[in-house]
């Protein structure tokens, strides 16, 4: 039995600012992210929780420029479609809000989930199989911390076509595609949201999202 540490007060701290300081990074530094420092972050992200121990994600570090290319130019096809649908009150400040990732991102790395893994026996997932996308879910944010803590930001980028996903980065069929990440060194660290700093969103109270029985 291992004795667990103990977390004083200066790391709970520190812990709160992480918090804080992870953001959704949309504009990067083209330098380099250092091997030993990204090996590390994906191992990490591998020690998430997930339903039943099944790990179900399945990383791809997308390193060819033509495979990088494909996904930029299903992004633009996504975006142009999701920016038509934007009212026209927020049409102008939707095409203002830049996202840089995809060209600048040193790292860039899609997650899948395999939606029958031979891991995890089906335990905690019988009534809830989203529980799998969940658990890798659960391994980006466990990433996206370490990345942050690093000095290091993650983008996440969600306005793509799942099944061009798979097909531009040449998977196995049975996966399904959760989220596209770019990873590097920010331009513009900030304790605020960008979406925040734009005028897009602002951030809810604790009260808002609350409901106690």
């Amino acid at each position: 039995m291992s004795t667990p540490p103990i977390f004083d007060e200066r790391f709970t701290g520190e812990l709160a600012e992480l918090f804080a300081w992870r953001r959704d990074v949309r504009h990067f530094h083209t330098r380099a992210v250092e091997t030993a420092m990204m090996d590390d972050l994906l191992a990490s992200a591998c020690r998430a929780p997930s339903v039943g121990l099944s790990q179900p994600w399945r990383l791809a570090r997308v390193r060819q420029e033509e495979r990088r290319e494909a996904v930029r130019a299903i992004y633009r096809r996504c975006n142009a479609d999701a920016q038509s649908l934007q009212p026209a009150e927020r049409a102008g400040l939707y095409a203002r809000l830049k996202l840089s990732g995809l060209e600048e991102a040193p790292e860039q790395i899609a997650v899948f989930i395999d939606p029958d893994p031979a891991t995890g026996g089906g335990l905690g997932r019988a009534t809830m199989p989203e529980t799998l996308a969940y658990s890798a879910v659960l391994a980006i944010h466990t990433l996206w911390l370490g990345a942050s803590a690093r000095g290091l930001g993650l983008g996440w980028v969600s306005i793509l076509d799942p099944v061009a996903m798979a097909g531009a980065l040449d998977v196995p069929a049975h996966w399904r595609f959760v989220a596209y990440l770019c990873i590097g060194y920010p331009r513009e660290p900030s304790d605020v949201p960008e979406l925040e700093r734009a005028g897009w969103e602002r951030r809810a109270p604790l009260a808002d999202v609350l409901l106690e029985r």
